[in-house]
């Protein structure tokens, strides 16, 4: 059958899968002959093999195989788009495998979802490898990992190590104090650097001359059973750190630094536009969310942004689930991609007859060992239980919940690894923030839920409890624009739809949506919140001292409460659904203050009242009446004052001109020349005598 211009081959896994083919290709509206295989792995080889000659792109259902069926791809020269998709293991094995056709038409569909390949950055490994530790297992492992890298071993020297009875490495003494860097590229430094002496006899013996250094290396094996040299060090390239007490992970290791060498492309996972950032104005801070949630240090300050170092950046996505402007945003597939996939999903599934659907987003080193134990060892999934699968469960923001919930969702599930619960804060912070606005709007029940299972049967469990309540009425809308956009219309629609309508919803403190709260009184329109405001949500006016407030652009960043000179500024997290967030709301304005000799309007009385006050008297430059006049004149009549002073500097007419180069040479020029026209004179009166 045919599926958004690809041929859908359907395998029932040797009919253990019941699978109607005429109500699958209805379902999807597919064209073609509706054929469902039956072995198409094994006996049924060969149509695989015409259709890789008959067609560009290809989805296959079976994802258990798929690398036998790429080299039979590879040895075709089949070169056009070749994906798999699992419907054994996520519908057909499953005690509710009859009522499972729905999912299935949904799963082939969303596999059909076209998905722009993630930009990659190269990292470079010449094969230089650090290899430290305490005693023979950091010179064993140095050793064996010569055979394949160029490895420098460095001892700590707390415990004593029989020399070598050959030198066939470079071995140091010395202590590592700290590193930096990524895959090709890693800094290291090191206290007490100290070659081994090649006289070393029973113990080995260091030269004495020990000094610190920095030193280079594309590769790092960490043997000492130390603290870790990196946060997060499970997700930084290149540095391995197995326990020296185990050998199978030492060895395992040992198996993984000697492929590392030569060119490797690793997914750019984070799209970041400097000119969005609202981490800081004029060196005053304002939103540190990134900051403060990337595990791997990745994200770091840089000016009035933040630079995220793709080379270390392990793509949990916190930073882009958490940007409220939109600055960072996850690339290994985008926002609007993402939520075109979980569309599709969920409007084939209805089409195809499915009701109440349940979403059970998870990550695949995970939830796809999980899945498979459920299907092949307990009652597998339930039919109206959706899997959509991610990249990183932290990468989930609020926009994808949300959307969930506007498609009609009866409850989505999120499973999240145990070993990953502390790294889930941002993951956290978006089911709160989505909560928080469905309790507020009148939906009832948990319809958001994080599963921090690593037993199948649990899972199982968990996924067919019981819901009481009924799922949103279906959004239709085409998730077009940035993450902040996209959460916009999910939110709209859970607004427009809801139990209990309400137009102002309070948040919780960190929500990216919110409106700043101006002291009136205290306010002197100096307008230094409209120039630190990196989203446009303050904005001064044109034509008069006015200063106003577009709440649907505010990303509660803080950046004008930092800058506020009077601390007249606070932030109210909330959501407002009314009209006027769209139009920007006047917060104060004045009458312009006139300059009191010619008239011309140039500032706001208030601010310059306040500057008069705090100056006239207490200040010795404006003790004098007349002093404090000039702060109430615009900018030309202050200089014209100055100069009808009697003690005007300039009234004593032009300033000496300081003498330089040009006026010698030219003096000079002129004294040769006078001396030159008396020669000419002196020899004329002579020949006249």
């Amino acid at each position: 059958m045919k599926l958004a211009g690809k041929a859908c081959l359907v395998c029932s896994c040797q009919d253990t899968m019941p699978i109607a083919a005429d109500r699958l290709a209805k379902a999807l509206g597919a064209g073609g002959e509706a054929a469902i295989f039956g072995h198409l792995c094994r006996s049924q080889i060969e149509s695989f093999k015409k259709a890789l000659d008959r067609h560009s792109g290809l989805i296959v259902a079976c994802e258990q195989e798929a690398p036998l069926f790429r080299e039979l791809a590879e040895e075709r020269g089949f070169d056009g788009d070749l994906r798999f998709v699992d419907i054994r293991d996520r519908a057909g094995w499953s005690e509710e495998a009859r009522a499972a056709l729905p999912k299935m038409a949904a799963l082939l569909a969303e596999a059909a979802v076209a998905l722009p390949p993630a930009p990659a950055v190269t990292l470079r490994s010449e094969g230089r490898v650090l290899v430290y530790g305490h005693d023979e297992t950091a010179l064993e492992a140095a050793r064996r990992l010569g055979q394949a890298l160029a490895p420098t071993l460095l001892l700590s020297g707390r415990q004593e190590v029989m020399p070598p009875r050959l030198f066939d490495l470079s071995v140091f003494r010395g202590r590592v104090r700290g590193a930096r860097g990524h895959l090709g590229a890693f800094e290291v430094e090191i206290a007490g650097l100290a070659p081994a002496r090649v006289s070393s006899r029973g113990v080995l013996a260091f030269e004495p001359d020990a000094q610190d250094a920095c030193r280079t290396f594309d590769l790092l094996l960490d043997l000492s059973g130390e603290a870790p040299w990196f946060p997060a060090p499970e997700k930084r390239d290149g540095y391995f750190r197995p326990d020296p007490r185990d050998p199978a992970a030492v060895a395992g290791a040992l198996l993984e630094l000697a492929g590392l060498v030569g060119e490797f492309e690793k997914p750019r996972y984070i799209a970041f536009d400097a000119s969005l950032c609202a981490h800081s104005r004029a060196g005053l801070e304002g939103c540190t969310r990134c900051l403060d949630h990337c595990p791997t240090g990745a994200v770091t300050p840089d000016g009035d942004h933040v630079a995220i170092d793709p080379r270390i950046c392990a793509g949990c996505g916190s930073c882009a689930s958490l940007c409220p402007t939109g600055a960072a945003s996850y690339a290994a597939p985008t926002a609007d991609r993402q939520l075109e996939r979980l569309r599709t999903l969920l409007a084939t599934y209805r089409r195809a007859g499915g009701t109440a659907p349940r979403v059970l987003l998870y990550e695949e080193r995970h939830g796809g060992e999980l899945l498979t134990a459920l299907a092949r060892f307990g009652a597998g999934l339930p039919a109206r239980v959706l899997p959509f699968r991610v990249e990183e469960i932290t990468q989930i923001g609020p926009e994808l919940l949300a959307a969930a919930m506007a498609y009609g969702v009866e409850r989505a599930d999120i499973l999240v690894p145990p070993r990953k619960r502390a790294e889930a804060g941002a993951l956290v912070a978006a089911v709160e923030l989505v909560d928080a606005v469905l309790s507020g709007l009148g939906y009832e029940g948990e319809r958001l839920r994080l599963l921090f299972e690593e037993d199948p049967d649990a899972l199982g469990e968990a996924l067919r409890a019981p819901v009481e309540f009924a799922p949103v009425p279906p959004a239709d809308f085409l998730p077009m624009g940035g993450t902040r956009q996209l959460l916009r219309l999910a939110l709209d629609h859970l607004q427009a739809v809801a139990p209990r309508l309400q137009e102002l919803l309070p948040l919780p403190a960190g929500a990216p949506f919110g409106r700043v709260v101006v002291d009136t009184d205290g306010c002197t329109l100096c307008f230094s919140c409209v120039g630190a405001c990196p989203a446009g949500a303050l904005l001064d006016h044109p034509d008069r001292p006015a200063l106003r407030f577009l709440e649907e652009a505010c990303v509660q960043c803080g950046l004008c409460r930092t800058t506020c000179p009077e601390k007249v500024i606070r932030l109210e997290p909330r959501l407002h659904f009314g009209a006027a967030t769209r139009e920007p709301q006047l917060i104060k304005e004045e009458e312009p203050f006139e300059c009191v000799r010619c008239g011309k309007p140039f500032g706001t009385r208030s601010s310059i009242e306040r500057v008069v006050a705090r100056l006239a008297g207490s200040h010795s430059m404006f003790a004098d009446p007349a002093r404090v006049e000039l702060l109430r004149m615009c900018e030309d009549c202050r200089v014209i004052v100055e100069f009808e002073k009697e003690d005007n500097p300039f009234a004593l007419g032009r300033p000496h001109r300081p003498r330089v180069t040009e006026d010698y040479l030219r003096e000079r020029e002129e004294l040769e020349a006078i001396r030159r026209r008396l020669e000419v004179e002196r020899k004329d009166g002579e020949g006249k005598g």
